[in-house]
């Protein structure tokens, strides 16, 4: 199992239009493959930086779910209303082991 972390460096003055982009990637992740874990967005504290998790059964899958996603109608939609807006500065991915119990 893999869990991609992504930190976010967002418009603090387009939070609506982040959390839009949130909600349409939620609902592709799933739809591709993964399982969502949610977006988090600013409360408290730094006002521009979010996060995302989710996660796949293996790296082989989640590289699969790139090559969908790249040709998929609705997922270059997401990534080009994310363009048009700015509401993204930048972002970082890693890739994590999870630990359950």
């Amino acid at each position: 199992m893999i869990t991609v972390h992504l930190r976010y460096e967002i418009d603090a003055d387009k939070i609506a239009e982040f959390r839009e982009y949130g909600e349409r990637w939620i609902r592709l992740v799933n739809r591709l493959g993964g399982v969502h874990h949610g977006y988090f967005l600013p409360s408290e504290g730094d006002s521009d930086e979010a996060f995302a998790l989710f996660t796949f059964p293996s790296l082989a899958d989640y590289e699969q779910y790139r090559l969908a996603a790249a040709d998929d109608p609705e997922c270059i939609e997401a990534y080009e209303f994310a363009v048009e807006t700015k509401c993204i500065r930048r972002y970082e991915r890693r890739f994590l082991s999870p630990v359950f119990d």
